[in-house]
């Protein structure tokens, strides 16, 4: 028997907003000009949402809108609690245009004010004690390049091959919010304590989580003698996950509507 996974292609970058001080003019709201919105074809298990190669834009296949908020708003999808069934069960194709090509930060913006124009979504946090995981520094040296140039608006952190991964200019909240994506068996989030403000270069390669009644034996050959996501880290990066406990904040959607007509 062997394992197949449905890839789904995510990018995004963790956006913050200057403060707005006394006298100084607010920027515009930044919206897309032209966005269409259709219902995927049903039956499809192939999905992805990214910007578009010219960054004037965002291309969502086949995505729920509770997969658009995890991606845009950097969240676990098993953080996000409410909304009614289709909010998770239903998948929309989305090609949402801007005037000229904008930073990925903006696009992410743009794409929270197209999920609150379009499909209404409102949402509040609540945050309690619980299970996390630290991502803390494991040797002096990291096994990273740090790489200060400006982030174009690229997928930070692509598959080259199977359960191989490329990271280009990543940033420690990208990569938390990456690791938190492979543990699907663990509802632990990742949090930051590095103390690295860099954005850095790695290559990344570790065994998949598998499914309760798999083993490794069940995957191809080529991917069964990789390591654990928690030795790789350590071994291929210079960082540790460690066990911890923190706040764990749970994001609840109050209310979202079906899209409204293109």
């Amino acid at each position: 028997m062997r394992c197949s996974s449905v890839i789904l292609f995510i990018a995004s970058v963790l956006l913050t907003s200057p403060a707005i001080t006394p006298g100084q003019t607010p920027h515009p709201r930044l919206t897309f000009d032209v966005a269409a919105i259709h219902p995927a074809k049903p039956g499809s298990d192939l999905g992805y949402i990214k910007p578009s190669p010219g960054g004037d834009g965002y291309i969502v296949e086949n995505i729920s809108v509770k997969m658009m908020m995890a991606v845009i708003y950097r969240i676990p999808a098993r953080q996000i609690s409410g909304g009614p069934d289709w909010f998770t069960t239903a998948t929309f194709n989305v090609e949402a245009k801007a005037d000229g090509k904008y930073s990925v930060e903006d696009l992410h913006t743009m794409y929270k004010n197209l999920l609150a124009d379009r499909f209404g979504l409102k949402f509040h946090t609540e945050s309690n004690p619980g299970p996390v995981y630290e991502l803390v520094v494991d040797k002096a040296d990291v096994n990273m390049k740090a790489d200060g140039a400006v982030t174009p608006p690229v997928i930070p952190i692509n598959m080259q091959r199977p359960s191989h991964f490329v990271g280009i200019k990543v940033p420690m909240e990208y990569l938390c919010w990456f690791l938190g994506q492979q543990m699907r068996n663990d509802a632990r989030p990742v949090i930051d304590k590095t103390g690295l403000t860099q954005v850095y270069d790695f290559e990344l390669a570790f065994s998949p989580e598998l499914p309760p009644g798999l083993t490794k034996e069940d995957l191809v050959p080529e991917l069964q003698n990789l390591p654990s996501l928690f030795d790789a880290v350590r071994e291929q990066l210079g960082l540790r996950l460690v066990p911890a406990k923190g706040q764990v904040p749970t994001y609840v959607v109050d209310h979202v509507d079906q899209p409204s007509a293109n």
